[in-house]
């Protein structure tokens, strides 16, 4: 590498979350243009070939190679330092294996590469990025870092980028670790986040209100979850597609373990540890490489920016209610539309965010996808959200068939609009597509495309 890349600590500025009407004034000019997963696990098996470090190498490189770019081609990347979201942190007092050390160039922190990701072991561990001059720290997820990578690449920050994000998870029971194992709670957390424990709770409560308000039962999430898993079942680089390749019924999932009522726990995403990456360019330059395009026409979120920090939206009070779940999320996709000029009945399908299977409706609502409004999610759910139908609900599988990445929806929004979705590819002509996620009061979302002019 000629010269050391800029480190920019902050992703806040390149975030749409402002009520402006104006369009995204780049639309049509990035494109999506490379795809790398890395295999899943359940949990780290300790070989330093499986590290998270390790994964994030080989599925920047599959991206690489998918583009057809060559590494020293790419001038930017937008990564997480942190590869958890709190539920699985490096078990206290237990040193690094000595292995991670013979096997990588480290830094002066040994969790780096396991239990992090720092731009500094990135790059000594990858020699043949010679040519990055850019690298910009995002946050959370892999809908953030793509926001912000596709922005960069619309205001000229790098025409070759790859976006990466990765998830580590070990041995033990998730979210249950560190403070969250003591008997008791103390600082902030002890005022609404860890009320009862189960990291699904607040977004269970909110949709107890749902089922109450607008006269549904719970059952009649049963099609959503049970087509998700079989969506899921087709995505090859997925968790359940990799290690327990079965259906699920919908007697299994009504019947399933209970985790904080009405939530089951197939209503939970399960935690795996995983990567990926995404090459992303400028419209002149995708013509030319391997993959057909597939253009932004805009992307848009939910959050607040202070200085060089990017938050989520806070409740009125300790826990988000209902009401303003659903005003985050209509709030969201009204800028959304606004930056890409597009509305719902553009859409060829939708990848909203599903990690509590709950959140989904609140998205879709919030979109208006299909013409529906708010309270008929649920009657969506009942009429065929197949691939095959004429209104694809999550073809993805999204986090429910895939496994906690909340990627499998950028994945399989871009090899939709590519026609490389496989046994997944959906019957109605893949043109326009949302993904994005996750939570309603701190989210992002992208609208895809198959021509930089859009519909």
């Amino acid at each position: 590498m000629s010269a050391t890349p800029q480190v920019r600590e902050s992703a806040a500025g390149l975030y749409r979350i402002s009520d402006g009407p104006e369009p995204w004034p780049y639309r049509g000019q990035v494109a999506a243009v490379g795809i790398g997963h890395s295999p899943t696990l359940r949990r780290w098996d300790g070989d330093p070939e499986t590290c998270i470090g390790a994964w994030t190498i080989r599925a920047i490189r599959e991206a690489i190679a998918d583009a057809g770019v060559a590494p020293g081609d790419v001038d930017l990347i937008v990564l997480d330092r942190k590869t958890t979201g709190g539920g699985s942190p490096w078990p206290a007092g237990t040193p690094v294996p000595p292995e991670i050390a013979a096997r990588f160039h480290t830094t002066d922190d040994p969790l780096d590469g396991v239990a992090q990701l720092s731009p500094e072991w990135l790059l000594r561990n990858m020699p043949e990025l010679t040519g990055v001059e850019l690298v910009i720290v995002s946050s959370m997820c892999i809908s953030m870092v793509l926001a912000a990578a596709i922005e960069a690449v619309g205001r000229g920050l790098g025409t070759t980028c790859v976006a990466v994000k990765a998830w580590h998870n070990f041995p033990g029971r998730y979210g249950v670790r560190g403070a969250n194992s003591e008997p008791t709670v103390t600082g902030p957390g002890k005022y609404g986040t860890a009320v009862a424990g189960a990291n699904s709770f607040n977004t269970a409560a909110q949709f107890r209100r749902y089922l109450h308000k607008y006269g549904k039962t719970r059952d009649m999430m049963a099609p959503f979850v049970v087509n998700s898993r079989a969506n899921g079942l087709l995505m090859p680089e997925g968790y359940w597609a990799q290690h327990d390749p079965k259906p699920i019924t919908v007697e299994q999932y009504l019947n399933a373990k209970p985790i904080a009522e009405p939530a089951n726990l197939l209503d939970n995403d399960i935690p795996i540890h995983a990567a990926a990456a995404y090459v992303l360019t400028t419209a002149h330059r995708a013509a030319d490489l391997r993959q057909q395009p597939v253009y932004v026409l805009g992307h848009a979120g939910a959050g607040r920016v202070s200085g060089d920090r990017y938050d989520g939206l806070a409740p009125r009070s300790t826990v988000e209610t209902l009401e303003e779940t659903e005003e985050f999320a209509a709030a969201t996709a009204r800028r959304v539309y606004r930056s890409a000029g597009v509305t719902a009945r553009e859409l060829s399908f939708e990848n909203c965010y599903d990690g509590f299977s709950f959140l989904h409706p609140f998205h879709i609502e919030g979109f208006g996808y299909a013409g529906i409004g708010r309270g008929e999610a649920l009657d969506l759910y009942q009429t065929d959200i197949s691939i095959a139908g004429p209104h694809p609900v999550s073809p993805s599988g999204g986090n429910i068939g895939g496994g906690r990445t909340r990627w499998w929806a950028h994945t399989d929004s871009i090899q939709q609009i590519q026609r490389r979705a496989g046994a997944r590819q959906i019957s109605v002509p893949a043109n326009v597509g949302l993904s994005g996620g996750f939570m309603p009061y701190w989210s992002n979302f992208v609208v895809w495309s198959s021509t930089p002019d859009g519909p």
